[in-house]
């Protein structure tokens, strides 16, 4: 019997379709959405070395889509991305998940392949989201601030 892969042993895991189930309760709740961003995006920053800049700058993006989602800014994301997207920042944030965080090192192993695998499976609908992020800024000169509101 072949072995399967990491990603699919996460999203067939009981923690990833109970970030699948909550993600639909977030949709529904701009706040709950901004919430979780915010987690996210402070859980992150403890992804170090170079391969955590590129996860940041995957964690920014995502949090960007969705809070230019809930200000009503960027609706053209399919429902089925941000659901996606839900899931895996639902996913990301909770301790306990498939290979737990608290294990040093391989705490974020799982957290990290299931956000690579959402980018190589959205990536059309991110680079839509990119481009109009970019365009937005050159006709704005305003970009998304994901600065925490205290």
């Amino acid at each position: 019997m072949a072995k399967r892969s990491l990603i699919a042993q996460i999203l067939s895991s009981v923690f990833f379709r109970r970030s699948t189930a909550s993600a639909g309760k977030y949709a529904r709740n701009g706040l709950s959405m901004l919430a979780l961003i915010n987690q996210a995006l402070g859980k992150s920053g403890s992804v170090k070395g170079e391969e955590g800049l590129g996860f940041r700058e995957k964690i920014g993006l995502l949090s960007r889509l969705v809070k230019a989602y809930v200000a009503g800014e960027y609706r053209q994301v399919p429902t089925k991305t941000l659901i996606s997207t839900l899931a895996a920042l639902i996913y990301f944030v909770s301790p306990i998940d498939f290979i737990p965080d608290v294990l040093p090192v391989l705490g974020f192993a799982d957290d990290i392949a299931l956000i690579v695998w959402l980018f190589n499976s959205l990536n059309a609908d991110l680079e839509n989201f990119r481009t109009w992020e970019r365009q937005q800024e050159r006709v704005t000169g305003k970009t998304i601030d994901l600065k925490q509101e205290n």
